[in-house]
């Protein structure tokens, strides 16, 4: 069964059919922006590089680290929370928007780190948390204390009472993470603050104009500094209904009355007014490219969302919204049992429902979700990566992904996600993110090349000595794999190419790339655990009858080589093996102008 394809919202489509497809013809003279056709590289500081030995990582590390970056060939690296914390939620609790937590170093070193990425061409993108502050910022002080200004910077309401007479919550609304009430009661204040997520992050109030005005002024603090942009956490958080309505019981039989997931959440999630700070705060980055920038300040916004919600995250023509928000798909929806049809809905559901104008972008991994090697198939990486690095957009990459590292054990005692401690040792494996945090492996040093310490905040993966960037830098490997195809994402075929998809066997997916007067390439990745034989013929006949192999798994079937030719109606796959097959002898001029 053969599907569908797709025109982006930046390309002039002339539909034509094609064996069945619809095959869009792009516009190959669009000069794309930095962060269009560039890999942005999720850097999780806390567990980069160590440079002081204090087993945490750091900017100065991180600042080492640039030329690995470099040779990566990443086009900007998003860094998780490096403001201020008392580190609660590892940083997602700032007590201080304007300045750098101790623990990764002092604004001197920030702005070295900005000097050294933009020397080496690397944007520099900081991770902003909107939603929420820490109960020891200042701001929260003064709230509690109904100082003016700050008296309505958070989310504050009476308290209800029950039949009995006495203080409850104002409503059923449950914690992220506190395993309970979303509500807390202040002695002080006497009333109840709202916390979506832990108790130690009570919910800022975008209700209050002072309050919007004190946020944009704190992006225009780091934008001055140097920032190109910035990923927004938790977005759809932002407002919650005034009428303080309870919300209904979900479906999932599995969660416990006091689990976030007990509940659905239409009060509390993606309201109306969400969109439109959204679009406020593209107003803010579009106003430095205004004074003058022809660079691009960039933002993605975080959002699991119903997927008419997150279409909404791109805003207008009139009134744009963030440049993307997250794609998870294939985190939410694609695992070890899907099959080439899966693939081939979650690439056409988000493109279907892409709106003209908007760009798209692929995300198989963060630091908030299983890595993708222990989430799907740890011989599937080489695979997940080239339709990640291939299909049109943004590519997203998780650091560590690019080794196929897995998620580390850790153990109860080792424990130090909130999120995990506060279920209890007998749940703290459903919950706790600890497991894809742990430090980067960078050799076979002590503590993976890491740091020096006696003890790392996280236990370092115990198969670092086999698998780290020093052992994969000189073997066939994911690294190198990885390093291939972020060089070819740089051809105009892929950049400009048209996109068709297709489903040559139950479980063997592909698509290709063509632009006219440049190579094609053919993706296909066996998805499954037999060995498989396909006839690309049959899906675009007018491929010639040979194609070579431009990139291959690392455990591709062991008698081929690169610029092997192949068959192309009879292409032989291993279970969980992939390439990148293409029509040219010779690769020459292609490339693409970036911005």
């Amino acid at each position: 069964m053969f599907r569908i394809l797709f025109c982006l919202g930046l390309i002039v489509c002339q539909s034509v059919v094609f064996s069945g497809f619809i095959y869009p013809k792009y516009d190959d003279s669009l000069i794309l922006k930095w962060w269009q056709s560039g890999v942005i590289y999720q850097v999780y500081v806390r567990s980069f590089k160590d440079s002081d030995g204090d087993g945490i990582g750091d900017l100065h590390g991180l600042t080492e680290k640039i030329e690995y970056l470099k040779d990566l060939g990443v086009g900007a690296i998003w860094l998780s929370p490096i403001f201020k914390s008392p580190q609660y939620d590892i940083g997602y609790d700032i007590s201080d928007y304007r300045d750098i937590d101790p623990s990764y170093g002092t604004l001197d070193d920030f702005d070295k780190l900005i000097d050294e990425s933009h020397k080496a061409g690397i944007k520099v993108i900081l991770d902003f948390v909107p939603n929420h502050s820490s109960h020891e910022h200042e701001w929260f002080k003064k709230s509690v204390k109904r100082i003016a200004p700050y008296t309505d910077y958070y989310v504050w309401k009476d308290a209800a009472k029950n039949e009995k007479g006495e203080r409850i919550p104002p409503n059923n609304w449950l914690s992220v993470f506190n395993s309970g009430s979303a509500w807390e009661w202040d002695e002080e204040r006497q009333q109840y603050y709202f916390h979506q997520f832990l108790v130690q992050q009570p919910d800022l109030n975008y209700r209050c104009p002072a309050l919007v005005e004190e946020i944009k002024n704190v992006m225009r603090y780091w934008l001055d500094r140097g920032v190109d942009g910035f990923r927004f956490d938790a977005v759809p958080a932002l407002f919650e209904v005034e009428n303080l309505m309870d919300e209904p019981k979900s479906s999932k039989s599995d969660a416990l009355p006091t689990d976030y997931d007990y509940l659905d959440h239409p009060y509390t999630q993606d309201q109306p007014e969400t969109f439109d700070m959204v679009q406020q705060w593209r107003e803010v980055l579009d106003s430095y490219e205004n004074k003058g920038s022809d660079v691009t300040k960039f933002f993605m916004v975080e959002t699991y969302s119903p997927i008419d919600k997150i279409m909404k995250y791109y805003g207008t023509d009139a009134r744009p919204g963030a440049h993307f928000p997250f794609n998870f798909f294939f985190i939410q929806q694609f695992n070890r049992q899907s099959n080439a049809s899966k693939a081939i809905d979650i690439v056409a559901s988000w493109l279907d429902n892409l709106p003209a104008g908007k760009w798209p972008n692929w995300v198989f991994g963060n630091h908030d979700q299983p890595r993708l090697a222990s989430r799907l198939d740890s011989n599937l990486v080489d695979g997940i990566h080239m339709i990640q690095l291939l299909l049109p957009g943004t590519t997203v990459t998780y650091n560590g992904d690019e080794l196929g590292m897995e998620n580390t054990f850790i153990r109860w005692d080792q424990t130090v996600d909130n999120a995990g401690l506060n279920v209890g040792s007998s749940r703290y494996q459903l919950f706790s993110r600890d497991p894809e945090r742990s430090p980067f492996i960078w050799n076979d040093d002590l503590n993976a090349g890491f740091s020096s310490a006696k003890k790392t905040w996280l236990p370092v993966d115990p198969s670092y000595w086999i698998n780290n960037v020093e052992a994969q830098s000189y073997t066939n490997s994911h690294l190198k794999v990885y390093k291939q195809l972020v060089q070819l994402r740089k051809s105009k075929t892929i950049t400009h190419g048209d996109l068709q998809l297709f489903e040559a066997s139950e479980w063997v997916f592909g698509f290709i790339r063509a632009l006219e007067d440049y190579p094609t390439y053919i993706v296909v990745v066996n998805l499954g655990s037999e060995y498989e034989s396909i006839d690309l013929q049959k899906i675009r006949p007018t491929l010639p009858r040979y194609l070579r192999a431009k990139i291959y798994s690392i455990n591709h079937s062991p008698d081929v080589k690169l610029d092997d030719e192949f068959l192309s109606s009879d292409i032989r796959l291993t279970p969980k093996s992939s390439y990148v097959l293409t029509t040219a002898d010779i690769i020459e001029n292609d490339t693409t102008d970036l911005k």
